[in-house]
């Protein structure tokens, strides 16, 4: 098995922690502002359950991070250069099926 520095190994984490549709859209959500996960739980209407584990997947990958105020924990985007890399692969997707419907 090819051995990969480290680096790499780590950039892929992070890129599989996004590699989910739901997960995807709770980072672009977050990037507007902190959230809380009874707030995501709505806009991605998933269970409160399975968007927790999202969270916690994003969490440990540091693409996501979580404040305790009062009874509420807030999530919010730790890794925010991520913004840049959703909208250009958002336009590579718009620009393939706007060719695709010509």
């Amino acid at each position: 098995m090819a051995q990969f520095p480290e680096i790499y190994t780590e950039q892929a984490k992070i890129f599989k922690a996004i590699g989910h549709p739901a997960r995807l859209m709770m980072v672009e959500t977050l990037l507007e502002g902190p959230k809380t996960v009874s707030e995501l739980t709505a806009i991605v209407q998933l269970e409160m359950p399975t968007v927790s584990r999202h969270l916690n997947c994003l969490k440990e990958a540091q693409v996501v991070k979580s404040e305790k105020k009062g009874n509420s924990i807030i999530y919010s985007v730790e890794l925010t250069c991520l913004k840049n890399f959703l909208h250009c692969s958002r336009s590579v997707v718009v620009m393939k099926k706007s060719k695709t419907l010509l």
